[in-house]
C-alpha cells in the first residue's frame, strides 16, 4: 500500500460529520438524531473540542439500519432494545436474531395484507377501466 493509499484510508476512518451534514444525508432532522442519542438509540456520538456531534461513517450505516426498522414497523422501544443487545456484546446474538425474526414476521403479515388490497384495487381499476359508466349511475 502507497503513502497516498494508507493516507486516504486513515481519513476515511477518521472522516466526521456534524449534526447538520448527517441530517442532509440522511433526511432526518437534528431534533431526531439528537432525540435519538438521548433515548438510547444512538451509541455514544463523539464531540469536538467546542461540543459539537461528530458522527461517523459507522454512526451513518447504523442509521441506515435504524431506518430500515422503522420501515418494518418495528416500535421504537423494540428498536432501543436492539440497540442495547447490540451495545451489551456478542452474547447476545441470539436475543438480536428473536427480536428480527419477529419484525420479519410481522413485515410479512403486512405484505400479505398489501397484496390482498393490491388485488381488490385491481379489480376496482379493471372494472372501471372495461365498463363506460351510463348517466346517473351510482358507483360502487
Amino acid at each position: 500500500m502507497s503513502v497516498i493509499e494508507s493516507t486516504s484510508a486513515a481519513n476515511a476512518t477518521q472522516e466526521r460529520f456534524t449534526i447538520s451534514e448527517v441530517a442532509a444525508l440522511t433526511g432526518l432532522s437534528a431534533h431526531t438524531l439528537r432525540w435519538y442519542e438521548r433515548i438510547g438509540l444512538m451509541p455514544h456520538i463523539d464531540r469536538s473540542h467546542t461540543g459539537q456531534r461528530r458522527f461517523t461513517r459507522r454512526d451513518l450505516d447504523w442509521l441506515g439500519f435504524v431506518g430500515k426498522l422503522r420501515l418494518t414497523g418495528m416500535s421504537v422501544a423494540d428498536m432501543v432494545r436492539y440497540a442495547e443487545l447490540v451495545r451489551a456484546g456478542d452474547h447476545t446474538h441470539d436475543a438480536r436474531r428473536e427480536l428480527l425474526e419477529t419484525t420479519r414476521r410481522d413485515v410479512r403479515a403486512r405484505i400479505a395484507e398489501l397484496q390482498d388490497t393490491l388485488a381488490v384495487l385491481d379489480l376496482k381499476i379493471g372494472y372501471y377501466s372495461n365498463r363506460t359508466p351510463t348517466c346517473g349511475e351510482a358507483p360502487s
